[in-house]
């Protein structure tokens, strides 16, 4: 095992290709071992079945691991992306839930398909699905099979004419209530980030948040400039929120964001940590022999091959 890195810093926001990114989980954590991180966090959109393999690659780098996911939610008619770390990736409830989220997924990916067919698009959502090869695909797998089969010449021109907000294939996401995203997170021993404010622009709705329970805010992301991060720091310290950062890298297809554009100071790490120990003891409602140390899922007790991923 390397040593522990020296910058004793974190990025906590990732994707692989178990959601929307292009990194497997050994090549995430040979960025994140090459920017020399002393702790990451895995958050693919509505899953945590990277959580394992990329916390085995964690445990071989001699990286701290941070399990999490990223849902979608809505808060007065706003989408809102909020971020859950240190959770119990086998809690039932959570599973469950994330389940029925994915399942709305690949309903989504087929309507998109449909409407495209109806476009002249000859396009098939088996072919989407081969490509994503995961349990939750998205818009940027339907763009990625437009492109390679030589129906748009790249990614953006893809979304451009068929995928944003108003395009004509384009259809709206499933979104349960924040709060509801934040009791989930909660009951599964973790901890819930409102994700990259400064994108979202809907300050109005953080006190309603933070009365329903969040637990702090993305002020550090590739996409918040210096001002910006300022801003939600001073929002963070008035409604007495954890402060967190990340790159919110999806891998080589995107090119920026990439790793290495965000440093958290470790520090903010061990206030999540212990905010994450508060609230397994407050909302899990599990019976003690079943409970799990939800911070980190150490490799003794978590299996020893990555999980199933469909064909």
């Amino acid at each position: 095992m390397s040593a522990v890195p020296k910058s004793k810093a974190a990025d906590l926001h990732l994707h692989t290709y178990f959601s929307d990114g292009t990194y497997s989980p050994q090549e995430l954590v040979q960025q994140a071992q090459r920017h020399e991180f002393a702790a990451i966090a895995l958050t693919d959109h509505d899953t945590v079945e990277g959580c394992v393999p990329t916390a085995q690659a964690c445990e071989e780098a001699g990286i701290e691991f941070i399990p999490g996911t990223e849902l979608t939610a809505e808060q007065e008619g706003h989408e809102i992306h909020i971020l859950g770390y240190c959770l119990d990736i086998y809690d039932s409830n959570l599973l469950t839930e994330i389940g029925k989220f994915q399942a709305v997924r690949q309903n989504r990916v087929r309507e998109m398909v449909a409407r495209l067919n109806q476009l002249n698009v000859p396009l098939q959502a088996e072919r989407v699905f081969e490509l994503a090869n995961c349990r939750a695909p998205g818009r940027p797998h339907v763009a990625r099979a437009l492109v390679e089969s030589h129906f748009c010449a790249n990614l953006d021109e893809a979304f451009e004419r068929f995928l944003k907000k108003d395009r004509p294939a384009w259809v709206p996401k499933f979104k349960m209530s924040a709060a509801e995203a934040i009791r989930l997170i909660h009951r599964a021993g973790g901890v819930a980030v409102m994700a990259h404010p400064g994108l979202n622009r809907t300050d109005e709705v953080i006190p309603a948040m933070a009365a329903a329970g969040l637990d702090g805010i993305e002020c550090f992301h590739t996409k918040h400039s210096a001002g910006t991060a300022q801003h939600y720091l001073r929002i963070a310290e008035r409604y007495q929120l954890l402060i967190t950062g990340g790159s919110d890298c999806h891998g080589a297809s995107k090119g920026r964001p990439v790793m290495g554009s965000v440093e958290l100071p470790y520090g903010h790490v061990e206030k999540l940590k212990t905010r994450a120990a508060a609230n397994a003891q407050a909302f899990r409602i599990l019976p003690a022999d079943h409970a799990r140390t939800s911070a980190l899922p150490h490799l003794n007790s978590v299996p020893q091959t990555e999980p199933a991923r469909p064909g």
